[in-house]
Protein backbone atom coordinates (compact mmCIF):
# COMPACT_ATOMS: atom_id res chain seq x y z
CA UNK A 1 0.00 0.00 0.00
CA UNK A 2 1.44 3.83 -0.24
CA UNK A 3 2.22 5.91 2.50
CA UNK A 4 3.29 9.53 1.85
CA UNK A 5 6.79 8.61 2.60
CA UNK A 6 6.89 5.93 -0.16
CA UNK A 7 10.17 6.09 -1.96
CA UNK A 8 9.43 5.86 -6.08
CA UNK A 9 12.56 4.37 -8.20
CA UNK A 10 12.25 4.69 -11.95
CA UNK A 11 14.66 2.98 -14.08
CA UNK A 12 15.06 4.33 -17.58
CA UNK A 13 14.05 8.09 -18.02
CA UNK A 14 13.18 7.81 -21.53
CA UNK A 15 9.21 9.18 -22.34
CA UNK A 16 7.47 6.56 -20.08
CA UNK A 17 9.86 6.50 -17.55
CA UNK A 18 10.16 10.27 -17.80
CA UNK A 19 6.18 10.58 -17.11
CA UNK A 20 6.14 8.16 -14.03
CA UNK A 21 8.56 10.18 -12.49
CA UNK A 22 6.70 13.75 -13.61
CA UNK A 23 3.43 12.37 -12.71
CA UNK A 24 4.66 10.97 -9.55
CA UNK A 25 6.58 13.93 -8.42
CA UNK A 26 3.48 16.03 -9.18
CA UNK A 27 1.66 13.43 -6.68
CA UNK A 28 4.31 14.69 -3.92
CA UNK A 29 6.06 11.42 -3.69
CA UNK A 30 9.73 11.74 -3.57
CA UNK A 31 11.68 9.80 -7.09
CA UNK A 32 14.91 8.37 -7.56
CA UNK A 33 16.39 7.16 -11.03
CA UNK A 34 18.41 5.24 -12.24
CA UNK A 35 20.04 5.76 -16.04
CA UNK A 36 22.97 5.21 -17.56
CA UNK A 37 22.28 8.73 -19.96
CA UNK A 38 23.64 11.79 -17.80
CA UNK A 39 21.52 13.79 -19.35
CA UNK A 40 18.13 12.70 -18.95
CA UNK A 41 19.18 12.29 -15.13
CA UNK A 42 20.60 16.07 -15.56
CA UNK A 43 17.39 16.87 -17.23
CA UNK A 44 14.89 15.22 -14.40
CA UNK A 45 16.71 17.36 -11.96
CA UNK A 46 16.61 20.17 -13.47
CA UNK A 47 12.65 20.06 -13.88
CA UNK A 48 12.57 18.73 -10.53
CA UNK A 49 11.07 15.45 -11.11
CA UNK A 50 13.32 13.15 -9.15
CA UNK A 51 15.05 13.96 -6.13
CA UNK A 52 18.59 11.93 -6.89
CA UNK A 53 19.81 10.33 -10.07
CA UNK A 54 22.73 8.15 -11.06
CA UNK A 55 23.95 5.58 -13.32
CA UNK A 56 24.80 3.54 -10.31
CA UNK A 57 22.23 0.74 -9.90
CA UNK A 58 22.59 0.39 -5.97
CA UNK A 59 20.66 3.41 -6.26
CA UNK A 60 17.22 0.98 -5.47
CA UNK A 61 18.27 0.10 -2.06
CA UNK A 62 17.15 3.27 -1.24
CA UNK A 63 13.10 2.92 -3.15
CA UNK A 64 9.97 1.29 -1.95
CA UNK A 65 8.46 0.92 -5.18
CA UNK A 66 10.75 0.51 -8.39
CA UNK A 67 9.17 1.15 -12.11
CA UNK A 68 11.06 0.01 -15.29
CA UNK A 69 10.77 1.84 -17.93
CA UNK A 70 13.26 -0.11 -19.95
CA UNK A 71 13.11 -2.10 -23.54
CA UNK A 72 12.63 -5.54 -22.53
CA UNK A 73 16.33 -7.23 -23.66
CA UNK A 74 17.54 -3.71 -21.56
CA UNK A 75 15.26 -4.76 -18.68
CA UNK A 76 15.93 -8.92 -18.61
CA UNK A 77 19.89 -8.24 -18.87
CA UNK A 78 19.25 -5.24 -15.61
CA UNK A 79 16.84 -7.69 -13.82
CA UNK A 80 19.93 -10.70 -14.47
CA UNK A 81 22.44 -7.92 -13.20
CA UNK A 82 21.27 -6.20 -10.43
CA UNK A 83 17.81 -7.37 -9.31
CA UNK A 84 20.01 -8.19 -6.01
CA UNK A 85 19.91 -4.58 -4.53
CA UNK A 86 15.93 -4.99 -4.67
CA UNK A 87 15.62 -4.39 -1.25
CA UNK A 88 13.52 -6.88 0.92
CA UNK A 89 9.80 -5.74 0.86
CA UNK A 90 9.98 -3.66 -2.05
CA UNK A 91 7.89 -3.86 -5.13
CA UNK A 92 9.30 -4.07 -8.69
CA UNK A 93 7.09 -3.47 -11.68
CA UNK A 94 7.71 -2.86 -15.40
CA UNK A 95 6.35 -1.48 -18.19
CA UNK A 96 7.43 -3.64 -20.87
CA UNK A 97 4.71 -4.25 -23.53
CA UNK A 98 5.05 -8.42 -24.06
CA UNK A 99 4.73 -10.01 -20.34
CA UNK A 100 4.79 -14.05 -20.72
CA UNK A 101 8.75 -14.55 -21.46
CA UNK A 102 9.17 -10.80 -19.32
CA UNK A 103 7.26 -12.12 -16.45
CA UNK A 104 8.98 -15.57 -16.63
CA UNK A 105 12.85 -14.41 -16.69
CA UNK A 106 11.79 -11.99 -13.83
CA UNK A 107 10.64 -14.25 -11.61
CA UNK A 108 13.75 -16.52 -11.80
CA UNK A 109 16.11 -13.81 -10.99
CA UNK A 110 13.96 -12.14 -8.56
CA UNK A 111 15.51 -11.59 -4.84
CA UNK A 112 13.45 -13.08 -1.68
CA UNK A 113 10.93 -10.71 -0.22
CA UNK A 114 10.46 -8.69 -3.37
CA UNK A 115 6.95 -8.60 -4.64
CA UNK A 116 6.50 -8.56 -8.53
CA UNK A 117 3.63 -7.28 -10.45
CA UNK A 118 4.34 -6.14 -13.97
CA UNK A 119 2.11 -3.61 -15.16
CA UNK A 120 1.14 -2.00 -18.97
CA UNK A 121 0.58 2.40 -19.57
CA UNK A 122 -1.48 2.20 -22.99
CA UNK A 123 -0.30 5.77 -23.54
CA UNK A 124 2.53 5.89 -25.77
CA UNK A 125 3.63 8.00 -28.34
CA UNK A 126 6.09 7.94 -32.01
CA UNK A 127 8.64 10.23 -29.91
CA UNK A 128 11.80 9.23 -27.61
CA UNK A 129 13.09 10.74 -24.94
CA UNK A 130 12.60 12.19 -21.21
CA UNK A 131 11.63 15.93 -22.72
CA UNK A 132 8.62 14.51 -24.22
CA UNK A 133 7.17 13.62 -20.82
CA UNK A 134 3.56 14.02 -20.89
CA UNK A 135 1.15 13.69 -17.68
CA UNK A 136 -1.84 14.66 -19.55
CA UNK A 137 -0.94 11.15 -21.91
CA UNK A 138 -1.99 9.26 -18.86
CA UNK A 139 -5.31 10.89 -18.26
CA UNK A 140 -7.88 9.01 -18.71
CA UNK A 141 -5.90 6.08 -20.73
CA UNK A 142 -6.26 2.62 -20.14
CA UNK A 143 -3.90 0.76 -17.53
CA UNK A 144 -3.16 -2.99 -17.14
CA UNK A 145 -2.09 -4.96 -14.21
CA UNK A 146 -1.21 -8.43 -14.94
CA UNK A 147 -2.01 -10.85 -12.37
CA UNK A 148 -0.85 -14.87 -11.95
CA UNK A 149 -2.02 -16.60 -9.99
CA UNK A 150 0.90 -16.46 -7.48
CA UNK A 151 0.95 -12.36 -7.54
CA UNK A 152 0.48 -10.94 -4.03
CA UNK A 153 -3.17 -9.28 -3.65
CA UNK A 154 -1.15 -6.14 -1.92
CA UNK A 155 1.02 -6.20 -4.77
CA UNK A 156 -2.46 -5.22 -7.40
CA UNK A 157 -4.07 -3.01 -5.06
CA UNK A 158 -0.26 -0.73 -4.40
CA UNK A 159 -0.21 -0.57 -8.39
CA UNK A 160 -3.94 0.44 -8.82
CA UNK A 161 -3.38 2.59 -6.31
CA UNK A 162 -0.39 4.22 -8.27
CA UNK A 163 -2.23 4.25 -11.43
CA UNK A 164 -4.99 6.10 -10.28
CA UNK A 165 -2.98 8.54 -8.76
CA UNK A 166 -1.48 9.37 -12.16
CA UNK A 167 -5.01 9.38 -13.39
CA UNK A 168 -5.29 6.31 -15.46
CA UNK A 169 -9.17 5.89 -16.41
CA UNK A 170 -9.96 2.23 -17.15
CA UNK A 171 -7.66 0.40 -15.16
CA UNK A 172 -8.13 -3.74 -15.70
CA UNK A 173 -6.53 -6.94 -14.72
CA UNK A 174 -5.66 -10.08 -16.91
CA UNK A 175 -3.00 -12.93 -17.15
CA UNK A 176 0.14 -12.79 -19.10
CA UNK A 177 -0.83 -14.95 -21.78
CA UNK A 178 -4.41 -12.32 -22.37
CA UNK A 179 -2.33 -9.67 -22.45
CA UNK A 180 -0.02 -10.60 -25.07
CA UNK A 181 -2.84 -12.31 -27.25
CA UNK A 182 -4.68 -8.61 -26.79
CA UNK A 183 -1.58 -6.37 -27.34
CA UNK A 184 -0.74 -8.74 -30.43
CA UNK A 185 -3.77 -7.48 -31.78
CA UNK A 186 -4.45 -4.42 -31.09
CA UNK A 187 -1.09 -3.08 -30.78
CA UNK A 188 1.41 -5.18 -32.72
CA UNK A 189 -0.75 -6.35 -35.78
CA UNK A 190 -1.37 -2.55 -36.20
CA UNK A 191 1.62 -1.53 -36.31
CA UNK A 192 2.47 -4.15 -39.22
CA UNK A 193 -0.25 -3.01 -41.13
CA UNK A 194 1.02 0.57 -40.53
CA UNK A 195 4.60 0.04 -41.47
CA UNK A 196 3.11 -2.03 -44.63
CA UNK A 197 0.85 0.60 -45.99
CA UNK A 198 3.67 2.89 -45.68
CA UNK A 199 5.68 0.67 -47.49
CA UNK A 200 3.59 -0.55 -50.10
CA UNK A 201 4.06 2.61 -52.60
CA UNK A 202 7.43 4.83 -53.18
CA UNK A 203 5.51 7.32 -54.95
CA UNK A 204 7.39 10.40 -53.10
CA UNK A 205 4.13 12.68 -54.94
CA UNK A 206 1.85 10.35 -51.92
CA UNK A 207 2.35 13.58 -49.59
CA UNK A 208 0.87 15.90 -52.29
CA UNK A 209 -2.59 14.10 -52.16
CA UNK A 210 -3.02 12.42 -48.96
CA UNK A 211 -5.87 13.17 -46.69
CA UNK A 212 -7.16 12.39 -43.18
CA UNK A 213 -7.72 8.59 -43.21
CA UNK A 214 -4.00 7.91 -44.89
CA UNK A 215 -2.75 10.51 -41.73
CA UNK A 216 -5.26 8.62 -39.52
CA UNK A 217 -4.24 4.70 -40.64
CA UNK A 218 -0.66 5.65 -41.00
CA UNK A 219 0.33 7.52 -37.74
CA UNK A 220 2.14 4.75 -35.89
CA UNK A 221 3.98 3.99 -38.49
CA UNK A 222 6.75 6.59 -37.25
CA UNK A 223 7.53 4.00 -35.44
CA UNK A 224 11.05 2.98 -32.75
CA UNK A 225 12.84 0.37 -34.74
CA UNK A 226 14.83 -0.61 -31.69
CA UNK A 227 11.82 -1.35 -29.63
CA UNK A 228 9.53 -2.98 -31.92
CA UNK A 229 11.19 -5.97 -33.48
CA UNK A 230 12.07 -6.58 -29.63
CA UNK A 231 8.26 -6.61 -28.91
CA UNK A 232 7.18 -8.86 -32.21
CA UNK A 233 9.78 -11.47 -31.30
CA UNK A 234 9.10 -11.99 -27.74
CA UNK A 235 5.06 -12.27 -28.93
CA UNK A 236 6.38 -13.95 -32.29
CA UNK A 237 4.04 -17.04 -32.02
CA UNK A 238 0.57 -14.85 -31.46
CA UNK A 239 1.33 -12.04 -33.86
CA UNK A 240 2.17 -14.53 -36.66
CA UNK A 241 -1.50 -16.08 -35.98
CA UNK A 242 -2.86 -12.12 -35.64
CA UNK A 243 -1.31 -11.58 -39.43
CA UNK A 244 -2.51 -15.08 -40.84
CA UNK A 245 -5.74 -14.07 -39.52
CA UNK A 246 -5.92 -10.50 -41.09
CA UNK A 247 -4.32 -11.65 -44.27
CA UNK A 248 -7.25 -14.11 -44.35
CA UNK A 249 -9.97 -11.36 -43.95
CA UNK A 250 -8.33 -9.27 -46.71
CA UNK A 251 -8.40 -11.91 -48.88
CA UNK A 252 -11.81 -12.47 -48.38
CA UNK A 253 -12.75 -8.78 -49.16
CA UNK A 254 -10.74 -9.15 -52.17
CA UNK A 255 -13.11 -11.65 -53.64
CA UNK A 256 -15.69 -9.94 -52.69
CA UNK A 257 -14.41 -7.07 -54.69
CA UNK A 258 -13.26 -9.36 -57.74
CA UNK A 259 -16.33 -11.24 -58.08
CA UNK A 260 -18.69 -7.35 -57.98
CA UNK A 261 -20.31 -8.32 -55.04
CA UNK A 262 -21.90 -5.25 -53.63
CA UNK A 263 -23.26 -6.88 -51.04
CA UNK A 264 -21.11 -8.84 -48.79
CA UNK A 265 -19.17 -5.88 -49.28
CA UNK A 266 -21.23 -3.72 -47.46
CA UNK A 267 -21.74 -5.99 -45.22
CA UNK A 268 -18.56 -6.50 -44.31
CA UNK A 269 -18.93 -2.55 -43.74
CA UNK A 270 -21.80 -3.15 -41.60
CA UNK A 271 -20.07 -5.34 -39.17
CA UNK A 272 -17.06 -3.22 -38.96
CA UNK A 273 -18.87 0.07 -38.16
CA UNK A 274 -21.10 -1.83 -35.85
CA UNK A 275 -17.56 -2.71 -33.85
CA UNK A 276 -16.17 0.55 -34.20
CA UNK A 277 -18.72 2.29 -32.19
CA UNK A 278 -18.02 0.36 -29.27
CA UNK A 279 -14.81 1.81 -28.94
CA UNK A 280 -16.29 5.44 -29.20
CA UNK A 281 -18.75 4.26 -26.37
CA UNK A 282 -16.14 3.59 -24.17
Amino acid sequence: MLRKDTVFGVIGLGLIGGTFAKGLHEAGYTVYAVDIDEAAIAYGKTKGWITMGSSDPSLVQECDIVISALYPDAFLKWITENGRYLKPGSLLSDVSGVKRSVISHVKEHLPSGVQYLSCHPMAGREFRGIAYADTERFHGANFLLVSEEDTPADALETMRQVAEILGFGRISTLSAEQHDRMIGFLSQLTHVIAVALMNASSDPDLVRYTGDSFRDLTRIALINEELWPQLFLLNKDILLEEIDGFVKEMMEFRTLLENDDTAGMQEKMRISGMRRKEFDKR
